[in-house]
């Protein structure tokens, strides 16, 4: 686990994350915010602020492109890592702690869907069989957010 004073925490914070994201993680979550706002979904904000505060912990340089020569970070479990940060805050509702650790739980089925990775896609499966329809419904609404704050 990186540390705050390691180079890739304040890079994925401050510069271009990845291909993926063309912010640091704190330009993307004020856009998150802001996506979520627009679209009055008030009661996502604190997770919008919250969703991606393991990433600069997780960051490192994805091996594969450091072999391409090319400057990426991955961020391994961020989602879980955020959610550990944050899920014996007493201030944040059990809501925001949910959306926060499985933000990224769609995207994961389906990629691992795509990939042929049958027991992660059960696995993640399961986990979704067992949320709310409202929680499905706003981990949707969350994402669409999410991807519009990447561009």
């Amino acid at each position: 686990m990186n540390k705050i004073y390691n180079k890739y925490f304040w890079k994925s914070l401050l510069y271009r994350q990845n291909d993926h994201h063309r912010y640091g993680v704190f330009r993307h979550t004020v856009m998150v915010l802001v996506h979520l706002l627009k679209a009055k979904q008030y009661k996502m904000a604190a997770a919008a602020i919250l969703h991606d505060f393991g990433k600069p912990i997780t960051a490192r340089p994805d091996a594969k492109d450091i072999e391409r020569g090319r400057g990426e970070l991955s961020f391994t479990n961020h989602e879980e890592m955020s959610y550990q940060m944050i899920k014996n805050w007493g201030f944040v509702s059990d809501y925001t702690k949910t959306l926060v650790r499985y933000h990224y739980l769609i995207r994961g089925m389906s990629k691992a869907k795509q990939k042929g990775l049958d027991a992660k896609y059960r696995r993640l499966k399961r986990i979704w069989d067992g949320l709310t329809p409202e929680m499905r419904r706003d981990l949707g609404v969350f994402l669409k957010a999410d991807d519009l704050a990447k561009k």
